[in-house]
């Protein structure tokens, strides 16, 4: 129990398996994975890189005996929980392959953190997500009031965080958390696909695209236009791509 890894082909698979627990997390746990997505941060046999849960959920967010093991100061959980979580994050956002959130079943607050850190979410219908900070009193410290507000908007954004209210999988997609909603028995094959389709294109291309588009969510349009015609990536595949292209057509 704890992280399990896979890979077919080019995408790499990390599930949560504590299923006794919903995936909880805990400490040891996020030290973990976020030590695997190093790991596959750097493989350059893996190009996308799914994260989900087994059994019921993708996570039922912090494990509360860890928490009451070190209780919150001033609504902060402590640097055991943060540290990993906040590495994990990072490694999810910034490592240069798509990462992608595979929501299967509950999915609340600090899991729901690590889903919004992934480039892409697919959300099954019958997945049931939500930001539940305030109904335990606690605030976020892994990224949900930066996340969660530019991917819903900061009226819904705070809807959701206010009411700490429940949300379903249909509901994520239509919110716009989630690019792709389907039924549970669904969802392997629709990440699936969509992980292939991602993985075939330029991996250089991709890992430009993701510096890109996390810079234009940190920096006003302005800046962004100015970093995006300025930055310069190292690409080589182009000629070989467009050559088979030639070939081809």
């Amino acid at each position: 129990m704890g992280i399990l890894l896979s890979q077919s082909d080019a995408v790499a698979t990390i599930t949560l398996d504590r299923q006794e627990a919903l995936n909880a997390l805990t400490p040891s746990l996020l030290s973990e994975l976020a030590d695997t997505l190093d790991a596959v941060a750097h493989d350059p046999s893996v190009r996308v890189v799914v994260l989900t849960g087994a059994g019921r959920a993708f996570s039922a967010g912090v494990d509360l005996k860890a928490l009451a093991e070190e209780p919150p100061e001033d609504g902060d959980v402590s640097g055991a929980l943060n540290n990993p979580a906040r590495k994990a994050c990072d490694a999810l956002s910034q490592m240069p392959k798509v990462t992608i959130a595979r929501v299967n079943g509950f999915c609340f607050t600090g899991a729901l953190e690590l889903a919004l850190a992934c480039d892409l979410m697919v959300t099954a219908e019958e997945a049931k997500l939500g930001d539940t900070h305030a109904k335990w009193g606690l605030r976020p410290t892994w990224g949900m009031s930066a996340r969660l507000m530019r991917a819903v908007g900061p009226v819904r954004a705070r809807e959701l965080s206010y009411t700490a209210r429940t949300f379903t999988g249909r509901e994520a997609y239509e919110f716009g958390i989630a690019s792709h909603c389907v039924p549970l028995s669904d969802l392997d094959a629709t990440v699936l696909e969509l992980a292939t389709a991602i993985s075939e294109n330029s991996p250089e291309s991709i890992a430009a695209y993701k510096d890109l588009y996390l810079n234009q969510q940190q920096v006003g349009v302005i800046d962004g236009l100015s970093f995006e015609y300025s930055t310069m990536y190292p690409m080589g595949d182009a000629g070989g791509r467009l050559d088979g292209f030639g070939k081809n057509s």
